[in-house]
C-alpha cells in the first residue's frame, strides 16, 4: 500500500503538539503520537494529574487511543513517537502492544529504560524487541521540559513569599 513518507522530525513535532497540550491541562509536557503507514492510529499526552491515574503517561495513552481505533489490543507494524525516552512502565505497555519502532527526542537520565538508565528493548530474555532511534528534535524537547520545571519552580517560589 502506498502512503506519503513523512520524516522522524515531521512526527515528532506532533508529538511536541501533544506535550504542548499537556503543559495548557497542568500537566508534565510530554506527547506522543502512534504511526501505521504514514498514519497517525493513536495520539495522547501527559494526564495522571488530570485524570488521577498514575498510568496515564503519554505513551499508554496514545497505545489506548490506538487500540479503540483498531478494534485491537496488539499494534504491531506501527512506530511511536514520543517527546521523551519511554519509563519502564511505558516500555512494558509498548512491548506487549507489539509496537514494532519507538523513537523520542530528550534522553531521561533518571527514569528512561531506553539506554538511559537501563535498555529493556535490548534486554535478550524479554520476548518484543521495538527498534529505537533517540535524539530526534532532542534539544527542542528537552527545552520544552526544562521551561515547564523552571516555571514550576519559580510559580512555587513566588509562592513561598
Amino acid at each position: 500500500m502506498e502512503y506519503a513518507q513523512h520524516t522522524d522530525e515531521y512526527y515528532m513535532r506532533l508529538a511536541i503538539e501533544q506535550a504542548r497540550l499537556a503543559w495548557q491541562a497542568g500537566e508534565v509536557p510530554v506527547g506522543a503520537i502512534l504511526v501505521r503507514e504514514g498514519q497517525i492510529i493513536g495520539s495522547g499526552f501527559n494526564s495522571p494529574i488530570t485524570l488521577n491515574d498514575p498510568t496515564a503517561h503519554a505513551e499508554v495513552q496514545a497505545l489506548r487511543a490506538a487500540g479503540l481505533a483498531e478494534h485491537n489490543y496488539r499494534l504491531p507494524h506501527t512506530t511511536l513517537y514520543v517527546t521523551i525516552e519511554p519509563c519502564s512502565m511505558c516500555a512494558g505497555a509498548l512491548m506487549h502492544a507489539r509496537v514494532a519502532r519507538v523513537v523520542y527526542g530528550a534522553a531521561d537520565p533518571k527514569t528512561g529504560v531506553c539506554g538511559s538508565v537501563i535498555d529493556l528493548f535490548a534486554e535478550q530474555r524479554l520476548n518484543h524487541h521495538a527498534s529505537v532511534t533517540s535524539g530526534v528534535l532532542a534539544q527542542e524537547c528537552g527545552q520544552l521540559m526544562s521551561d515547564f520545571f523552571a516555571m514550576r519552580r519559580a510559580e512555587k517560589a513566588h509562592a513561598d513569599r
